[in-house]
């Protein structure tokens, strides 16, 4: 892609650099003027300007600020005056401008109509005196008008559309060199990248994000990304090319090349803020595709990978990425916001001066944010957590949804989105972290045989570690730790099963079905909840008797 720009700009250099000889008559892009100060006092300072034929550039003139668009005008005007009549003169008539002194200052006068008067200040704009500066206007102010009245001429008029219908016709080669491209790229969206191995299983509960393999996800994300940057490099490439030379065509001609000045003064600032905010955009989405380069990088490696370690590190990864993300997003947003106000012409010296005083009052009325942002600095550096963990914090728990250095977003099992700032995240229970297990506790009648009931819960924990199905999800031999207690519901038989994340309700689920079926087959009861009364005979009988008496 990079190499596909590169050959576009080449051949807009080609086009303008191998035109005819007539080329030279093209005139140079105007600028616009850029005023200057040389007094403090706001309306007695001396700015500058300059006077404007056919949209070329001639002299510069100065005046104080109060001054200086009357005087312009004026003599902008007169100009405009003399030149109209030279041009409808006939082709042989000669120009003549000459400087008289009048009252001691040099007088410049054109075909004997006077033009301007050259000051003091216009001298001081060239660095000579005033003579010598009136001479320099008087040569070259001869030269633009015989120039100008040049192209007006048939023939010079028809060179010129012969560069611009050449121009046009780059520009359509070049537009349609740019389509194909773009087409080409588009083919690339069609195949989808091929899926990576899943080295480890996901649970069903988890968001659609950690669904997917990682890398997977990974790379279509930087698949993206990467042709969002192609279409608007594209679009700007058209952009470029038929702006670029719709506007370079425009001053070919006398007549046309005003409307560069007017285009140029319409547009300035709002063609600085877009290339401003197409080059933050752009910037974004390539730091967005390197995060995602280097992250899957990391994870494909295998280097900080092992068995156990693996789904959790991706995890943790996929974290990291997107509060890498974020945190990208808004210094590349602070970035162009300063650089907008730079491309306005605005001095943010000042202003960075007056935010370092605004940021450290802000810092103090809002420590809540500042507390977010540490706690949620240190939970991601110190894998307290990450997106697709089961946590419980205080009275609620949940699937960690959404994670970033401002809070933390859990979806509970009744759907409910829950919000926790990071600042009153104090303990948090990770029911996911690395691995998993279900504790179970299992009731067994007490006129049950007990040794054969531990026997039978050992061989269900033994045989499901063994079953394909399940010999993936259960990490270790299931424990019976015996009996845990005498309950009012019987003999509590505790057992652990250690599993991976998020795993430990499936297999704790299959694991009591499994039993119920082998105790029905055993005869072996599970208990109900019991309870013995006694009574004394001696106050039953009392009772009775004082029930008769009354």
């Amino acid at each position: 892609m990079r190499f596909q720009f590169l050959a576009i700009a080449s051949s807009m250099a080609i086009g303008v650099v191998s035109m005819p000889k007539a080329t030279a008559q093209i005139p140079l892009l105007p600028q616009l003027p850029t005023p200057s100060s040389v007094s403090n006092d706001a309306n007695n300072r001396i700015v500058s300007g300059w006077i404007y034929l056919d949209g070329r550039r001639l002299f510069q003139i100065a005046a104080s600020k109060t001054n200086f668009p009357e005087r312009s005008e004026d003599i902008q005007k007169k100009l405009e005056k003399i030149s109209q009549n030279y041009f409808q003169s006939p082709a042989k008539t000669a120009i003549n401008v000459e400087v008289r002194q009048v009252n001691g200052l040099p007088v410049i006068y054109v075909n004997n109509q006077y033009l301007m008067t050259i000051t003091s200040e216009d001298a001081g704009l060239r660095q000579v005196d005033i003579s010598t500066s009136a001479n320099q206007i008087a040569e070259s102010l001869q030269e633009d008008l015989q120039q100008a009245k040049q192209e007006r001429q048939t023939q010079f008029l028809i060179d010129q559309a012969k560069i611009a219908a050449g121009i046009g016709l780059v520009m359509i080669l070049m537009s349609l060199g740019v389509y194909s491209w773009q087409q080409r790229s588009k083919k690339d969206l069609v195949h989808p990248i091929a899926s990576q191995p899943n080295t480890g299983p996901f649970n069903s509960q988890s968001s659609p994000a950690v669904a997917q393999p990682i890398t997977t996800q990974l790379n279509q994300q930087q698949h993206r990304h990467l042709q969002e940057v192609k279409r608007r490099l594209f679009q700007l490439s058209q952009a470029g090319i038929w702006g670029g030379g719709n506007f370079f065509i425009l001053g070919l001609f006398p007549y046309t090349r005003p409307f560069q000045v007017i285009i140029l003064n319409a547009v300035q600032f709002p063609l600085r803020l877009g290339v401003v905010f197409l080059v933050t955009y752009v910037a974004i989405r390539l730091i967005y595709a390197l995060i995602d380069r280097f992250t899957t990088t990391l994870i494909s490696s295998g280097a900080l990978l092992t068995p156990e370690s693996s789904e959790r590190l991706r995890l943790r990864v996929s974290t990291f990425s997107g509060v890498t993300k974020s945190i990208a997003t808004g210094i590349c947003v602070g970035v162009g916001f300063l650089l907008a106000l730079v491309s306005l012409g605005i001095d943010i010296v000042p202003l960075l001066a007056g935010a370092s005083l605004v940021g450290v009052a802000v810092s103090l009325a809002s420590q809540n944010l500042i507390k977010d942002a540490i706690n949620g600095f240190l939970i991601i550096l110190e894998d307290q957590y990450a997106l697709g963990d089961v946590i419980n914090v205080g009275d609620v728990g949940g699937l960690v949804e959404n994670l970033n250095l401002r809070m933390t977003q859990l979806r509970d099992s009744e759907g409910r989105l829950i919000t926790i700032p990071n600042s009153e995240i104090k303990v948090v229970a990770n029911l996911s972290s690395r691995w998993s297990r279900a504790d179970l506790t299992i009731p067994i009648a007490y006129q049950a045989d007990i040794e054969k009931a531990l026997k039978l819960i050992e061989s269900i924990g033994f045989e499901m570690d063994k079953d394909p199905r399940w010999e993936r999800q259960i990490l270790e031999t299931p424990q019976v730790l015996g009996i845990d207690q005498f309950g009012d519901r019987g003999l509590i038989i505790r057992v652990w099963i250690k599993t991976q994340p998020l795993k430990q309700w499936d297999v704790a689920r299959e694991f009591r079905r499994r039993l119920k079926v082998a105790l029905d087959q055993a005869g072996i009861s599970i208990s109900v909840p019991q309870q013995a009364i006694w009574v004394n005979d001696d106050q039953l009988l009392n009772f009775q008797s004082n029930g008769k008496a009354n």
